[in-house]
């Protein structure tokens, strides 16, 4: 007989990079186990509050704050709000009783799951960077699984309780096969030009608007069409300076609700490298150009995008150089067939379409 899960804890958040995997994991969950009972414990303030609820789950809230890297007052605070969110955790975990707990990584994962592993409640984390935080470092010694998305954590993690499954994404914006011709009618562009797809990111990337502002004349003058997605923090100034002035095949937009028709019209990607962003483009295999976020912990970005590039599955563009590289690099390679279909095959191979039943199946072997 099959077993069931019947409560689980998921714990974690911050960013879109935590939450989007956390939810693909409870949809699996829900999906396998309709009766299932599922609670998010994120951070207050946090954006896990809000877009966990809008996908249908329950979430509470712990006061833990991280630890800012620059002086401030609100660093003495931190170890009363820790001490508050272990003892909350513990009688969340108390009340709630779950069958399982889920850490995806961020700042309420900590105290959840040390509670939980202190109550001999069977806990998973899932690590989606190449170089992991120190949340999920510390949980490591206390867990029973670990889920990766890249080779070589082993000198992070126990080798023991490592699972290789790759990142759960977000299945309907990976699903492009056939999309072509309604992805440029979408995007209203012309299929007998080149399109270059930008991902700046929901809020935006200045390196990457620069880079297109920079290289929008010899886009044009190439007859590259381009879906420059410039985040929501610099899309009024870039729509207001553009306004009825960008060139036809250059469309501008804040924020792209039909990611599935943006990938399947795209010739060439260019993205930054979170995590989340890669595991979806190995999904989509299509030839990619990574800019690496320099403003992130530990150039995690880097080491990300320098998974796919030792494999030949992508380029790189340093941020410091892409103002003056990005657009060379992205019409040399879309004049270079054999580079396109190289990488376009490479990044296939990394690609890890069932990571999220996966990770889910892994749980099945912790429920007592």
């Amino acid at each position: 007989m099959q077993k069931k899960i019947n409560r689980v804890i998921i714990s974690g958040g911050g960013t879109g990079g935590h939450i989007f995997p956390a939810i693909a994991i409870a949809n699996q969950i829900k999906l396998e186990n309709p009766d299932v009972a599922i609670l998010f414990v994120g951070a207050e303030g946090k954006m896990e509050m809000e877009k966990v609820p809008k996908a249908g789950y329950e979430i509470v809230a712990l006061p833990i704050v991280g630890l800012q890297r620059k002086l401030t007052l609100k660093n003495l605070a931190l170890p009363f709000k820790l001490l508050k969110s272990l003892s909350l955790a513990r009688k969340i975990v108390k009340k709630f009783k779950p069958e399982v707990v889920i850490g995806v990584g961020g700042y309420a994962s900590g105290p959840l799951l040390k509670m939980a592993t202190s109550l001999k409640v069977p806990c998973l984390i899932q690590e989606q960077n190449s170089f992991p935080g120190k949340t999920n470092k510390l949980l490591s010694k206390s867990v029973q699984k670990i889920c990766v998305a890249y080779d070589d954590l082993e000198k992070f993690f126990p080798k023991e309780k490592i699972h290789l499954t790759g990142n759960p994404v977000r299945l309907e914006v990976v699903q492009i096969e056939n999309k072509k011709d309604e992805a440029l009618s979408f995007f209203g562009l012309q299929n007998n030009l080149p399109v270059v797809l930008l991902i700046g990111g929901s809020l935006g990337a200045k390196t990457l608007n620069d880079s297109m502002e920079n290289g929008l004349q010899e886009l044009n003058d190439k007859n590259i069409q381009l879906i420059w997605q410039c985040g929501g923090y610099y899309s009024k100034a870039l729509q207001e300076k553009y306004k009825d002035k960008l060139p036809k095949g250059i469309i501008l937009t804040d924020f792209i609700q039909r990611m599935d028709l943006a990938y399947a019209a795209a010739d060439v990607v260019i993205s930054r490298a979170g995590a989340i962003s890669v595991s979806e483009l190995c999904l989509i295999k299509k030839p990619l150009i990574l800019v690496p976020s320099p403003n992130v912990a530990e150039d995690h970005q880097t080491k990300n995008a320098m998974a796919l590039v030792s494999k030949e599955a992508a380029i790189l563009v340093k941020d410091s150089e892409a103002r003056t590289q990005l657009i060379p690099q992205v019409i040399e390679l879309l004049n270079d067939k054999a580079k396109c279909e190289q990488l376009a095959q490479n990044i296939a191979q990394l690609g890890k379409p069932n990571a999220t039943k996966d990770i889910v199946a892994l749980l099945y072997d912790l429920v007592k």
